[in-house]
């Protein structure tokens, strides 16, 4: 018999799903085939309405051998569960002569712990009881939560939270579920025979597709001990996000209530001398760290070296020493014991990596009004783990509607550990560069409007002159506008001003749930939405409810963010230019995804207007825009209300 073709595959799987077939597509489908059979690796660029699902999935499933998909959002993993793959399949399987299987995985503390829930938490003595759900009163959010997670147990097959509708508080989901390392481990367990998440571990290990996300791919790498099934194609889509997601995952954090805790948990289990060691050194930690003050610690201040020197010496005793005891008068032992184990070694962890002092690593302070200071470590550049440990023994393509940063690939690889496309040496992973363009036709399509008679945007107070001239933009547009800020306060401090100047209504992220936001917004042509950076790429509004994409000012990351300034110095240290690599790269991907909400479909029409004047007048200007969607770009104020006007006519007279 011989093997169809893959134009023959993809048109299948495009009918079933009601799409078009699109060239980019096309091209994308191919050259993920041509990285799998060659073993080597690509960097694709697919612009919004690509199809780029299909385009990597199609040829994966035709190759026959396992594959791990790994995504940044929920909403696309559940896109490609619930929707694409079933279909996919099925479209498939009759040219194919086989069913290709797919499965999900999630780390551990994503899926609902049955010991957890029955044998309830181990709590800390002032916590109470040991049954959360008595603990709670019924009436309390906590309460109706933690009842109605029980309930839920009772009835779902995945145990998976993001199946949970409407979802419960990160509070309330901590009673019922456990982290890997707090885990008894399914031998150990009375209900091992039923856990969900190694059903989900073993869906996965049967599985030729296995739809993960960024972090636990990034624990996979980083942690050495395997979470997902052995693989021969690695495909990374919103591929954009891995490096924050993996350098999230690298990150480790010490507060005083977390030492506190682990004090606590351990104390029972260990004799006096060993927890009286603990607690003196965890009191000498919360004792500087009162005193903390926000930003970058190099070199480790004196005071906290050896505070956390003590941490770490009585941390690795309190180990030793759990490790060797047994007390059958604490209830539910191996879990508590478990518990205790995990949030002792956290800190030791933790401590020794800041005392030894890698000069890989960026220490530094945060405070919170609320919670006060926190002690965080992260690694200066992912891109050595990156290339040494995603590249190695497997095929891997990377996708994106947002790779190219300022017209090529060569940032974005380099912040992956490749070297410049075309280079070849030992050890240096080989990999082409593919940009499908997208089917929208951005020049007729789309405005990229940059307000240049504004004033520059400083660091801090109101910009009046800002304010009047998104007043008249909204106004021209007949409201249909998405407003994304480089702060919250930008968001509410623009949200509270012109909610009192302009009819239009004022949606702001925070007052409801995303969805919520989303699906109001989308509703009524008249609304607006405003929002910060988490709202950039969890919009998709198609049609004529979003015509205006406003943002306030060039998305640079702060001066005073630590980790940014350091991999900035880096840059600079190493003859590079710091700003460019770093806070201009930063900004373009960010203001490409933001600029990316405008254009959803075919039919759309309207303007990007961004009111920073540095986007037409600084030398990184031409940087940033050549990172955007290729609208027609124009400064004259005039024009654009005059083309807002002429849309709102447009959708009005359209009845929408």
């Amino acid at each position: 018999m011989t093997k169809p073709s893959l134009p023959d595959l993809l048109h299948a799987a495009v009918s079933a799903v009601g799409g078009t077939e699109r060239p980019g597509q096309v091209a994308m489908a191919e050259a993920v085939a041509e990285a799998i059979d060659d073993n080597s690796h690509r960097l694709i660029q697919a612009g919004t309405g690509t199809g780029k699902s299909l385009g990597y999935l199609v040829p994966a499933l035709a190759h026959g051998e396992r594959v791990v998909v790994a995504t940044a959002t929920l909403a696309l993993q559940r896109q490609l569960v619930e929707r694409d793959l079933p279909r996919t399949v099925d479209a498939l399987h009759p040219q194919l002569r086989r069913r290709p299987q797919f499965a999900m995985l999630k780390g551990r503390s994503n899926y609902l712990c049955l010991h957890r829930l029955h044998e309830g938490a181990p709590q800390d003595e002032e916590d109470g009881l040991f049954d959360q759900f008595e603990a709670a009163a019924p009436t309390s959010k906590l309460g109706q939560d933690l009842l109605r997670l029980r309930d839920w147990a009772d009835e779902t097959e995945t145990g998976d939270r993001d199946d949970l509708t409407p979802g419960v508080s990160d509070k309330a989901w901590s009673q019922i579920s456990v982290s890997s390392r707090e885990c008894l481990g399914a031998t150990k367990c009375a209900y091992g025979a039923e856990c969900f998440a190694e059903a989900a571990r073993e869906r996965a290990k049967l599985a030729d597709v296995v739809v993960t996300n960024h972090a636990l791919l990034a624990i996979d790498a980083i942690e050495g001990a395997p979470v997902l099934p052995q693989h021969e194609v690695l495909i990374v889509d919103e591929a954009h996000e891995l490096v924050s997601r993996v350098t999230g995952v690298a990150t480790g954090e010490l507060t005083p209530g977390q030492v506190n805790r682990a004090v606590k948990r351990s104390a029972k289990l260990v004799d006096e001398k060993v927890a009286d060691a603990l607690q003196t050194a965890s009191e000498s930690f919360e004792r500087v760290m009162e005193l903390a003050l926000p930003g970058r610690l190099a070199p480790i201040p004196e005071d906290l070296g050896y505070a956390l020197m003590s941490l770490r010496d009585a941390a690795r005793n309190v180990i030793s020493a759990i490790g060797a005891t047994r007390d059958k008068s604490v209830h539910d032992e191996d879990a508590v014991r478990k518990q205790a184990l995990a949030a002792v070694e956290n800190i030791h962890t933790v401590a020794e990596r800041i005392t030894n002092g890698s000069e890989y690593d960026v220490v530094w302070y945060e405070r919170h009004d609320r919670f006060g200071a926190t002690l965080r470590v992260a690694p200066l550049s992912v891109s050595g783990l990156l290339r040494e440990k995603l590249f190695e023994d497997r095929s891997v393509v990377l996708t994106s509607a947002t790779l190219k940063i300022g017209g090529d690939f060569n940032g974005v690889a380099a912040s992956l550990g490749l070297s410049p496309e075309g280079v070849e040496g030992d050890d240096v992973p080989l990999w082409k560069g593919l940009d499908v363009g997208s089917p929208f036709d951005y020049p007729k399509q789309g405005i990229l409007y940059v307000a240049k008679h504004l004033a520059t945007p400083g660091r801090e107070g109101t910009r009046g002159d800002m304010m009047d001239e998104l007043a008249e933009l909204i106004e021209a547009a007949g409201g249909r506008t998405l407003g994304l800020f480089s702060s919250m306060r930008g968001a509410k401090a623009a949200a509270e001003e012109l909610r009192g100047r302009i009819d239009n209504p004022i949606l702001l992220q925070g007052e409801e749930t995303l969805g919520e936001l989303i699906k109001n917004f989308a509703a009524d042509p008249k609304t607006c939405l405003f929002g910060t950076l988490s709202l950039w790429q969890g919009v998709d509004v198609p049609g004529p409810s979003c015509q205006l994409v406003v943002m306030d000012r060039i998305p640079f990351p702060r001066p005073d963010d630590p980790l940014m300034s350091a991999r900035q110095k880096s840059v600079e240290e190493h003859g590079g230019n710091g700003f460019m690599a770093v806070a201009a790269t930063h900004a373009a991907l960010l203001m490409a995804q933001g600029a990316g909400r405008l254009v959803r479909a075919s039919g759309d029409r309207g303007v990007v207007a961004v009111l920073d004047p540095r986007l037409a007048t600084a030398r990184y200007g031409s940087f940033l825009r050549a990172t955007l969607p290729d609208f027609w770009y124009t400064t004259d104020r005039n024009q654009v209300r005059r083309s807002l006007a002429a849309i709102d006519a447009t959708a009005k007279a359209d009845g929408k």
